[in-house]
């Protein structure tokens, strides 16, 4: 690559700072699958013989068997994934392998190489993802008459149901899923045939190279599709999102595994223990998963920052973006395959998780919707539940004399509020965990979750 211009080797210290290969390797598949599609739309224009055409995709083939079994030499002074795939091309089958870089600059391969990972690891990504709703899905299933008091601000506000949360987990994975699925969409557009950044005279079907490809679409101008990384950027934060959610479910796990909640245990298989304390048993897979959300995050920053300042067109900062990427894609697939193995084997307390839902003060705003019933207006009813819930006694405690007392709108039938699993029974609107909506959610998530 440095023949002709320079008279020099790059120095040493250069090339180790500049090298890419360490990293990049990872793309060798896609490398050389944009390589045979190039290869055959220079072969259709005759820049290629039907038998160069042939070594280049035997040569190709060879060298990907080797990389995969592990044989294959890397060369950092090469640079990057191409030049080493290029020249051991070359090396074997000789003037044909030179050849095969024409009409095409590392700008665009790069590019292309970038979408082809992408597109196959939102997809793995989503295979990983569904595992998880699925293993959700099947505890919720399994726990679904399961009591639990739920929390704002960590303070104990409302009864609702084990499964009810367990849904809501399922809901915000499905935001991810969705963000993937539109990830690879806009990841979907094929920039080869780009050049440097205005093309080439050597003028290749590009659709042609598409269809090879898988893609959808091809890019409609070739400065932006070299440098455009904003597909990168939405994986990224796709990525960092998963972080995020599998982070504050590993909080309530943690949380809740505590002695003072009491309402799961991991397994053995799944906790730690301490180097000093005998009776340690810590949730630190749950703990690592939290810890690593905030590498997701500080990818997507590593990305957008390196992108916030860049001059039209292809520059070398944009080397930097794939040890973000790779980092991220290999964190999120590991945390996923670990929650989808480690929800299973989880024990849930029902008794202790139940005994804290029949707390009678959860039911303090059906109280207040009590009075709502008998006509008195909401902001008044709040006031007056407010007073008996600070009065120092258990609601379903104050005698009808201190009920009335109150107010006069309290009959008899006060008593019937408290009744958790009928307060529950009660919350039938779209979304509330009424027995029979967790019902038909549970077979809705089946349903959306069978196999395409």
């Amino acid at each position: 690559m440095r023949e002709g211009r320079f008279s020099s080797a790059a120095s040493e210290i250069a090339q180790r700072y500049s090298e890419s290969v360490s990293f990049d390797r990872r793309l060798y598949r896609h490398d050389i699958a944009g390589s045979i599609a190039h290869a055959s739309a220079l072969a259709s224009i005759g820049i290629l013989s039907a038998d160069e055409f042939e070594m280049i995709v035997r040569g190709l083939r060879e060298i990907e068997n080797e990389i995969a079994a592990g044989t294959f030499v890397w060369d950092a002074s090469l640079e990057d994934v191409h030049m080493n795939i290029e020249a051991a091309l070359t090396k074997r089958i000789g003037p044909a392998g030179a050849k095969l870089h024409t009409g095409r600059s590392r700008n665009d391969q790069i590019a292309l190489d970038l979408r082809l990972y992408t597109r196959d690891e939102i997809d793995r990504i989503v295979t990983r993802l569904r595992a998880l709703q699925n293993a959700l899905l099947l505890l919720a299933q399994k726990h679904s008459e399961v009591l639990m008091p739920g929390y704002t601000h960590l303070q104990r506000a409302q009864p609702t149901y084990f499964a009810h949360y367990l849904l809501a987990q399922l809901e915000a994975l499905e935001r991810d899923h969705e963000r993937l699925r539109d990830t690879r969409r806009r990841a979907d557009v094929m920039p080869l045939g780009s050049g440097a950044l205005a093309g080439s005279t050597i003028v290749l079907d590009r659709e042609g190279i598409a269809k090879a490809l898988g893609f959808q679409r091809v890019t409609q101008n070739s400065i932006d599709a070299v440098s455009d990384r904003d597909f990168v950027g939405d994986f990224l934060y796709s990525l960092a999102m998963i972080g995020i959610h599998l982070s504050r479910f590993s909080e309530d796990l943690i949380t809740w595994s505590t002695s003072e909640f009491g309402f799961v245990e991991f397994s053995d298989a799944f906790a730690t223990g301490s180097s000093l304390m005998p009776q340690k048993k810590n949730p630190d897979m749950a703990e690592l998963t939290r810890g690593r959300a905030g590498r997701l995050i500080g990818n997507l920053v590593t990305l957008l920052t390196i992108l916030k300042g860049l001059p039209s067109a292809y520059n070398r900062d944009l080397q930097e973006d794939k040890e973000a990427l790779f980092d991220s894609v290999d964190t999120v697939r590991s945390a996923l395959e670990l929650f989808s193995a480690m929800l299973p084997e989880l024990t849930i307390n029902r008794e202790r998780m139940e005994s804290l839902a029949n707390d009678p003060q959860l039911l303090a705003t059906d109280l207040a919707e009590y009075l709502v019933g008998k006509g008195v207006p909401f902001r008044e009813a709040h006031a007056i539940v407010g007073k008996l819930a600070a009065s120092g006694k258990r609601l379903n405690a104050l005698s009808n004399e201190e009920f009335r007392a109150a107010s006069n709108a309290f009959g008899e039938d006060v008593r019937e509020v408290f009744d958790v699993r009928r307060a529950l029974q009660r919350r039938s609107a779209t979304g509330s965990p009424s027995p029979e909506n967790i019902s038909r959610q549970i077979a809705r998530w089946r349903e959306l979750l069978e196999p395409e």
